[in-house]
């Protein structure tokens, strides 16, 4: 079955088998960040963003995505610096397996709410595992990363 998938402003053009997971196409066309983790469409570790929202690559088949605007981390370098960096200077990037996958949400949270109060970060965050963090630390990081926008913003 032959595809074109947009990913992060470039068209790819290419053939898949029908049971083709998202998550398989992206890592084998240079998308890294994408990470397996529990296969069930729990952990948020393969987290994208499809068409703006974010959506967990490891339910979703390669053939959906034919016309849509596939965005991964390696898309948004420049956005997610700045909040890795939050995260991980408060100590919430320590092996860093979900780190991708934490901030792609963290991303498109924001972008839907930017200015979230903690109960609306932990329940938009829940579907992402940690298993190294205990998550305090990341809450923090993005605490620091909304006052920084904040006071940049003025």
């Amino acid at each position: 079955m032959n595809v074109t998938i947009n990913v992060n402003g470039k068209d790819i053009a290419d053939t898949i088998r029908p049971d083709e997971l998202l998550i398989d196409f992206l890592r084998s066309h240079g998308c890294p960040s994408v990470k397996r983790g529990c296969e069930t469409s729990n952990c948020g570790a393969c987290t994208v963003h499809m068409d703006g929202k974010a959506v967990l690559s490891c339910g979703i088949l390669a053939a959906r995505c034919e016309g849509h605007q596939i965005t991964t981390l390696e898309g948004l370098q420049e956005e997610a610096k700045e909040i890795g960096g939050f995260i991980a200077d408060q100590g919430g990037e320590q092996c860093g397996f979900c780190s991708p996958g934490l901030i792609m949400a963290c991303i498109a949270m924001f972008r839907e709410n930017p200015h979230p109060a903690d109960e609306e970060i932990r329940e938009y965050l829940s579907g992402n595992l940690c298993r190294c963090s205990g998550y305090q630390s990341q809450m923090r990081g993005i605490r620091n990363y909304i006052a920084y926008r904040e006071k940049k913003n003025g």
